[in-house]
Order: C-alpha cells, then sequence, then structure tokens
C-alpha cells in the first residue's frame, strides 16, 4: 500500500525557526513608489515581493547549514566558484544585487557632491557622458543584469556590466581561503564547501608570484582582476520596468533612474569601499 509523501516536519519547522535572512529596510520610505521612476505597483514588484522571492528561498536553500545565517555577500563569496551551490549563489547574488540597486535612489534627488563630480569627470570627461554611456549600456544589454558604476583603489571610474545573477565583486572569482583546505581535519572540515572548490582553492593563483607582482593581493582577485568595488547600479531585469514602462520601454526607463540617483549614497560608497548596513558584511 503506498503512502502519501508528506513533508518532514522536523525540516519546515527548523526552515520556520532559523529563517534568519531578511528582506531588509530602505533608508528612504517608497509608499507612493520612486517619484519619477517607478509606480507604487512597480515599486511593489521589484523590491517589496521580489526580494521577498529571493530571501525566502534563500532561507529554504541554507535551513539548517551553516549558512542559514551569513549575508547574501558572505555567500557570494563563498560560493562564486563552486557550481555545486549555485542555487545558494544566485539568490544570494540577485538579493545583494537588487537591494543594492535601491539602496542607490532616493525619492528627493539632490545635486551631485562637488568632489564626486571632479573624479567623475577626470575618469569620464563629462557627467553627461556617463549618463549616456550609463543609458546607452543598459539599453544594449540583450537579457537581463546590472550595469555597474565601479570605482578602483586608485580613484578611477568604470563601467561594468553583469548579466543575471553576476556579480561585480572582484573578490568573487579569486579569494584566498582561511585554512589550508589540503590539510584541514574532518573535524573542522566545512561540509558546505564541494571537493571540487577545494581543489581550485588549492591552486596557486595566477599571476602572483616574483618580485614584481605589486602590492594588491592578487589571492583576492579574479587572474587579471583589479581591486575595484560596486558604488552604483541599475537593474536591467524586466520585471523592474514592465509595469511603468512597457515591453520596449528599458530606455526610457534608464533615461528616468538617473533622475532618481541618490548621489550622496553614491559618495559615501565610494568614499568607504563598503556599505553600512550589516546586509552587506563580508
Amino acid at each position: 500500500m503506498l503512502r502519501p509523501t508528506l513533508p518532514r516536519i522536523g525540516h519546515s519547522l527548523r526552515v520556520f525557526r532559523r529563517s534568519l535572512h531578511n528582506v531588509p529596510t530602505l533608508q528612504h520610505s517608497y509608499k507612493q513608489g520612486v517619484p519619477g521612476l517607478l509606480s507604487p505597483l512597480g515599486f511593489d514588484i521589484a523590491w517589496t515581493k521580489y526580494q521577498k522571492l529571493l530571501v525566502d528561498k534563500l532561507n529554504q536553500i541554507t535551513a539548517g547549514t551553516v549558512d542559514d545565517s551569513s549575508a547574501p555577500k558572505e555567500l557570494v563569496l563563498k560560493f562564486a566558484r563552486d557550481p555545486n551551490h549555485a542555487p545558494v549563489f544566485n539568490n544570494a547574488s540577485m538579493a545583494f544585487n537588487n537591494d543594492f540597486f535601491f539602496r542607490g535612489l532616493t525619492p528627493e534627488p539632490k545635486p551631485m557632491p562637488e568632489l564626486l563630480k571632479q573624479d567623475l569627470e577626470a575618469s569620464f570627461s563629462s557627467i553627461e557622458t556617463l549618463q549616456r554611456e550609463f543609458v546607452l549600456t543598459a539599453n544594449a544589454m540583450f537579457g537581463p543584469g546590472f550595469v555597474w558604476l565601479m570605482k578602483t583603489n586608485q580613484n578611477k571610474y568604470f563601467l561594468l556590466t553583469t548579466y543575471i545573477a553576476g556579480t561585480p565583486l572582484p573578490k568573487a572569482h579569486y579569494r584566498r581561503q582561511t585554512k589550508d583546505m589540503n590539510t584541514a581535519t574532518p573535524a573542522d572540515d566545512d561540509k558546505s564547501i564541494s571537493d571540487h572548490i577545494r581543489r581550485l582553492n588549492a591552486e596557486p593563483p595566477v599571476n602572483s608570484a616574483g618580485a614584481h607582482s605589486g602590492g594588491v593581493n592578487k589571492t583576492e582577485l579574479a587572474p587579471g582582476g583589479i581591486e575595484a568595488e560596486p558604488v552604483l547600479c541599475i537593474n536591467t531585469w524586466e520585471h523592474v520596468y514592465l509595469a511603468d514602462y512597457g515591453v520596449a520601454g528599458k530606455k526610457q526607463y534608464a533615461e528616468s533612474w538617473w533622475n532618481a540617483i541618490d548621489w550622496d549614497q553614491v559618495s559615501k560608497v565610494g568614499g568607504g569601499f563598503r556599505m553600512q548596513p550589516a546586509y552587506y558584511r563580508g
């Protein structure tokens, strides 16, 4: 006699009890949507519903593991090179990216700080050029993703595109382990890391040997990578703009986005390379 398959009560309770990933609170109120950019419906879809979906999935797939309380950024750095944990990486990366996008917005835009303006002009020749490149790049992307404004540790800026749930974080592509995975004992072995990723992390870093390897610790960077961090991004996923701009409205959406940027926030992020909320620790 066949019995119906029922969910394991213990596992279900554990998911409920240890739902430690939560939708973070944004620094601005958007009860009326994002003025000039997203209607209340558009905001509800792009932030409230979508961010909750990502967080719920993250809680489900990390429940009862050593990662159930790790911030999205930590999970991105940990699993970026591990194909066996692609679901964790994808949901964590999208949660990080989408949150980063909304933290770069404001319902009350202010002029760009003068120092930031000078730095951006030094990299793009003019703010108008940066604006045009941002809009054209976002509109030209074939598929969903993000366009990022990146800042190097030499105070230079450039644009970077990532597709789907790709991450702009350089350390997510090549990073140093806190312990030697070849000599780790079973007692302190992290079961969440696959044998495949252990072998990759045991390999010597590319282009990091020799007296002329430079001052940057390249064991934390992708081969050929540079020390840079994101300071601003635009989300080009269709669900963000479809409700307000329609199927062919991505360019108009990108143009409207430029007028809703929180330049004070961009300046703060660029000044310290890190966002302040715990959501970004790592």
